[in-house]
């Protein structure tokens, strides 16, 4: 893989996602690399939805060209995507297009009626990346691990979609489930004006607690990786619990505050998971979290 490719990867990965960057970077080069690629691709489709102006495909022009990959070019993501696949043969493509297709929902899908409705758009966009990694992270074919990692990357996008609530407001779309307001009496018109009170702290945290159901079921056999990719998932589900902890530090303030963890939380959470799968003393330059 041509070096500058791959730090096109990393660059993509580093600076879309510092608390993903900490939690895999330290896995052994190949598996570290083709996550970086996974990532990169994700990012691109993430941002032909929310940044088209920015953005350098549309979102059929990264499907087109997916579909033709061993002819794409134009881009690093082309010969990067095709390095992943022939370094990893147990690697489907299905769930890069199942991504894409939650990606275009949200030009569409304004409004999310039932919690049924919410939970296939989070496989969509955040279970698929946990099909992805899997063969990247492990060797083996194991149903109870794919499963786990779905249930992972569904919990991701929840803490995602509570942190995000203000920003997707801006954006004209509502991912909490009509249902779960009308259970709470919290009105369109609550939403719309920002109130933060004791029905919407009661429904974001039932929403949460669904969050908290798949991170338990997302973490149920991380004995069964590789250490380093046990030690990986096990980072990055605890950065990205730490981003709900964080709402409840800003009083659940997600319409003008953005949730971000500290640095120094993060270092902190970092050494508690090394401690716990007795990698404290591995890597000094692990416990560097900036």
């Amino acid at each position: 893989m041509n070096e500058d490719i791959m730090q096109q990867c990393e660059d993509s990965m580093r600076g879309g996602s510092t608390s993903f960057y900490h939690a895999f970077r330290d896995l052994p080069e190949r598996r570290r690399h083709a996550v970086y690629v996974i990532y990169a691709f994700c990012r691109l489709i993430d941002d032909s939805v929310d940044e088209p102006e920015t953005s350098p495909f549309t979102i059929h022009e990264l499907r087109e060209q997916f579909l033709d990959l061993e002819k794409a070019e134009g881009h690093f993501i082309w010969p990067a995507l095709r390095w992943l696949f022939d370094s990893f043969p147990n690697l489907e493509r299905r769930p890069f297009l199942n991504q894409m297709d939650g990606q275009l929902s949200d030009l569409t899908l304004l409004r999310y009626e039932t919690m049924e409705q919410l939970e296939h758009y989070c496989y969509l966009v955040a279970g698929t990346v946990g099909e992805m990694l899997l063969p990247v992270l492990r060797d083996d074919h194991h149903t109870e691990a794919a499963e786990a990692g779905i249930a992972l990357g569904k919990g991701m996008q929840i803490v995602n979609i509570i942190r995000d609530v203000g920003e997707d407001l801006g954006r004209g779309r509502r991912y909490i489930p009509a249902e779960l307001m009308r259970r709470h009496g919290y009105s369109e018109e609550d939403l719309a004006g920002g109130i933060i009170d004791e029905r919407f702290v009661a429904m974001i945290d039932e929403l949460h607690g669904y969050a908290s159901r798949w991170f338990e079921k997302g973490l149920s056999n991380l004995d069964s990786y590789p250490k380093r990719s046990g030690l990986a998932v096990a980072l990055a589900a605890a950065f990205y619990g730490a981003i709900f902890d964080q709402v409840r530090r800003n009083g659940y303030d997600v319409f003008g505050r953005r949730a971000i963890v500290p640095d120094e939380e993060k270092g902190i959470l970092l050494m508690q998971v090394l401690t716990q799968f007795g990698a404290a003393g591995d890597s000094a330059d692990s416990a560097a979290v900036s």
